[in-house]
């Protein structure tokens, strides 16, 4: 046999046995449950027998060089701790770690890996060799110990608790068995309950009824001064209290901050300010043995989870004997206020057999001054409604009758006393209301329900009758038996008069706002009308044409009468801009006299009587015209068959009452009265004739607006307005205008008619939002030679006006779309051109330029509609004023 051959059968007989040997090994570690590894650091790969596959939960068979591919099996909270261990093994050498694997079935194992570093002497690499075995036994038993060690101890402390609360327990029992002072005995019971639940703090409340109601009373503290409870109320039947002091059960939390019942009651929505920390809560009600609530103990810690179901059975045991000794003491006391009460009762009545006589003495003394009082009540009492003249009081018998009667009644309702007493009060009452029992309803409904009250219709001794609110008081005595009643009466005529007045100014605001809003539209519709047929009329008048003429001076009429009718509704509606200067009225009505006989026929004779002295006053001229011909025209229909007009101006004066009245202020006044010899009016008929379309007139002969446009303008102007008539008798209208006493020169006269005027060249800027009144204006402008630019609103004319230097003239509506009204565009558009002419144009008064009724100070204005000689004629004066 050769070398070689040798050396082979050697090395064949060295690896047999070295299988053998790792067959052993293997078959070793299966049975010790052990594996080896070899963790290469550098690399993260490691070697590992099949045995570490087994203790890892994986199969042996399977390739897992990487050993972060272990790592899935350990459970997550470990593996920072392997980690650790083989971060300390680097340093140290040495590595040991436990922790916990879950294999696919779901059980849990513990492990337990144990080794060293090795360096490799050839490559340097270190490697990490050591093995891996199952702790889990070992780990069982180390938990079952743990938890048998801890369970003693508790049961260890539980006695010792157990022997402590009964220790207390007995204690506390003997204490409050023997005590009979309250005080003390609740003192004991709440201090016991503090040292039994761990509480930091108690307290007990007493549950009274006052005067007032429930009232809760502090009565003893335990663990903080009682000055801490002084700083905030006691408890109160709030949603967390109320179970206590009703008596329905303990209230137990955790965290009273989460409590869903904290918080809901107002005013602290909470603790309030100030308050000892509560978070844990315990409260147990203190009930006796009849059932009623005696109180509540209360207890708190300011950490949360302190009070457990044990201590709220300790305190509710507690509450027991407390509620137990709280009763016999509470029988201890009572015997022994009843013991002292017999006591001083029995001196008491010694004293008073003793005092006997001395005490007849006095109390006969007392009789007589309680006499003298009630004599002295009686006389007061007298006066009082003697003294009483606003109010009608006296007394009834049980059927009605009068039996006294005061003052007041006798200014009410006219009698005497010697006139109305024994007369039965049916007599106060109209004859309607006495055909309908309404005196004897009035009496039974008092008697039935003690009181009755009502308003009506009463009469006075003169017939006249005035608004009474009336009271009936059924009077008995102490039995019960009816004596017979008080009866109240106060006139109530002025207070509903004015009550009437104000439901009818509001009635006449509201027409107002709607007949303004009216007017307003047709203003701007009869702008665009009547100016075209002004410009129709003025084109035809060249070519002849008499049948065009005609139609269109009728038509002309039409919308001259529409304007009339749309004057008259802002008149109403005190929503016409006036535009007042100072007047005399004496040269009104004269200048009128001429015009009224034109207008009113032959068969009236007009007479004016003019007074001497007569005060000026500040009136827009051409309104009081207005007005003046309105009420004569009135006037002539009203007497078809002639008769006499009369116009009167006279000086007059207003005192408080009667400004009060007609709701103007008081002071001097120049009058103004138109009167007739006519038909006159109903009560009913006059009352009304103020109101909007109210008329007597056949359909088709009136509007109906013709007097409520008088009524507005003097409202509007500071004034009043009344009618005076009598059927048969005629009609008088009075009109009061204040005094103006400022002097600004004589009244000025009516102006001549002048040609129209024409421009001079000048450039004018229309803004008006309507397109056919703009259209319209601009056209009639542009045909007296003035140079137009217009715009539909305040911002379109501001950028024209930027643009064109030769503009002279705004002319724009004060109503405009938009932000910028027309008061603000003119004010805009002085500031970027000083010197810039402005003329307003409204359907209707605006607050912008429009306050209590009168143009501001320097405003021009025309009102739509205006005619095409109107619009020329105030266009020129606005270019031409300085």
């Amino acid at each position: 046999m050769s070398g070689a051959e040798v050396n082979e059968d050697q090395r064949d007989s060295v690896e047999a046995r070295l299988r053998a040997s790792e067959e052993r090994f293997r078959l070793a570690q299966m049975a010790g449950g052990i594996g080896t590894f070899e963790l290469d650091l550098a690399s993260n790969e490691w070697a590992w027998t099949p045995q570490i596959a087994v203790l890892f939960g994986f199969d042996p068979h399977a390739r897992k060089p990487s050993f972060a591919d272990w790592e899935r099996a350990i459970f997550i909270d470990d593996v920072p701790k392997l980690h650790a261990a083989i971060a300390t093994a680097t340093r140290t050498g040495n590595y040991y770690v436990e922790f916990r694997v879950r294999h696919a079935d779901g059980t849990v194992h513990w492990l337990a890996g144990k080794g060293e570093i090795a360096v490799d002497k050839v490559r340097g690499a270190r490697r990490l060799r050591g093995a891996y075995f199952e702790i889990t036994e070992r780990k069982t038993l180390e938990a079952r110990q743990l938890a048998l060690n801890e369970t003693l101890e508790a049961r260890v402390a539980e006695v010792g608790e157990e022997a402590r609360t009964l220790e207390i327990l007995n204690r506390t029992g003997v204490a409050v068995a023997a005590e009979l002072d309250l005080e003390r005995l609740v003192q004991t019971v709440t201090d016991a309950g503090v040292e039994l639940t761990g509480a930091q703090f108690g307290a007990f409340f007493y549950n009274a009824l006052g005067a007032s109601g429930e009232t809760y009373t502090l009565y003893a503290v335990s663990g903080a001064p009682r000055e801490a409870f002084a700083k905030f109320p006691t408890p109160r039947n709030t949603l967390l209290f109320e179970p206590t002091f009703r008596g329905h059960g303990p209230v137990r939390s955790d965290d009273i901050r989460t409590d869903p019942r904290y918080g809901q009651n107002p005013p602290y929505r909470g603790m309030p300010q100030g308050h000892l920390p509560v978070r844990s809560y315990l409260a147990v009600p203190v009930v006796s043995r009849s059932g009623d609530v005696l109180g509540g103990l209360f207890f708190g810690h300011s950490d949360p989870g302190i009070f457990t179901e044990r201590a709220e059975r300790i305190v509710m045991g507690i509450a027991g004997q407390a509620a137990v000794a709280i009763d016999n003491a509470r029988l201890y006391q009572a015997s022994q206020c009843e013991v002292e009460a017999r006591r001083r009762t029995e001196q008491e009545l010694q004293q008073l057999n003793q005092t006997l006589e001395q005490r007849i003495t006095e109390r006969v003394g007392q009789l007589a001054a309680s006499n003298t009082r009630l004599q002295q009540t009686e006389n007061r009492f007298r006066l009082l409604v003697e003294a009483v003249t606003d109010y009608a009081i006296f007394m009834l018998d049980a059927e009605g009758k009068v039996v006294s009667w005061n003052p007041g009644a006798a200014r009410i309702k006219g009698y005497v006393a010697e006139e109305i007493i024994g007369h039965h009060l049916s007599r106060f009452y109209t004859e309607e209301d006495r055909q309908s029992g309404v005196p004897e309803k009035a009496m039974a409904m008092a008697l039935r329900d003690g009181h009755y009250e009502m308003e009506g219709w009463r009469v006075r001794k003169d017939g006249s009758t005035f608004w009474g609110n009336v009271v009936i008081h059924a009077i008995r005595d102490p039995s019960g038996q009816l004596l017979g009643f008080a009866k109240i009466t106060r006139d109530l005529t002025e207070k509903r008069a004015a009550e009437e007045q104000l439901r009818q100014a509001q009635k006449m605001e509201a027409i107002g706002q709607l007949t303004g809003g009216v007017a307003h539209d047709f203003n701007n519709l009869l702008t665009v009308i009547s100016g075209n047929l002004d410009m129709l009329h003025l084109r035809l008048q060249p070519e002849g044409g008499d049948d065009l003429l005609r139609l269109v001076n009728s038509a002309s009429r039409g919308a001259t009468r529409a304007a009339v009718l749309t004057q008259r509704l802002l008149a109403f509606s005190r929503r016409q801009p006036l535009q007042p200067k100072f007047l005399s009225v004496n040269d009104l009505i004269a200048g009128m006299s001429e015009m009224l006989r034109r207008t009113l026929g032959e068969s009236i004779v007009i007479e004016t009587v003019l007074a001497g002295g007569l005060w000026p006053t500040f009136v827009d001229a051409n309104q009081l015209e207005s007005a003046l011909l309105n009420l004569a025209v009135n006037a002539r229909d009203a007497m078809p068959d002639g008769g006499k007009l009369t116009i009167e101006a006279a000086n007059v004066y207003f005192d408080e009452e009667y400004a009060a009245k007609a709701e103007v202020l008081p002071g001097q006044y120049v009058g103004i009265f138109v009167s007739d010899s006519g038909i006159g009016m109903t009560a009913d008929v006059a009352s009304k004739a103020f109101e909007p379309f109210f008329t007597t007139k056949e359909i088709g002969q009136g509007t109906g607006l013709g007097l409520s446009q008088v009524y507005g303008f003097m409202k509007q102007s500071g004034g009043h307005a009344k009618i005076y008539s009598e059927i048969g008798a005629g009609t008088t209208v009075k009109l009061y205008l204040p005094r103006h006493y400022a002097s600004d020169g004589a009244a000025e006269a009516p102006s001549a008619a002048v040609a129209i005027p024409r421009a001079n060249g000048e450039t004018v800027l229309v803004v008006e939002d309507d397109s056919d009144v703009r259209s319209f204006t601009s056209e009639v402008l542009r045909e007296l030679g003035y140079r137009v630019i217009d715009a539909s609103d305040g911002a379109a004319g501001l950028r024209l006006l930027d643009a064109d230097r030769e503009i002279k003239l705004l002319f724009t509506d004060v109503g405009l779309p938009g932000s910028m009204n027309g008061r603000q565009l003119a004010d805009e558009a002085r500031r970027r051109r000083a010197g810039l002419k402005v003329l307003f144009t409204s359907g209707y008064a605006r607050n912008a330029i429009v306050h209590h009724g009168r143009l501001d100070p320097g405003v021009e204005l025309i009102v739509k509609p205006f005619t095409y000689a109107a619009l020329a004629a105030r266009i020129r004066r606005a270019l031409d004023a300085p």
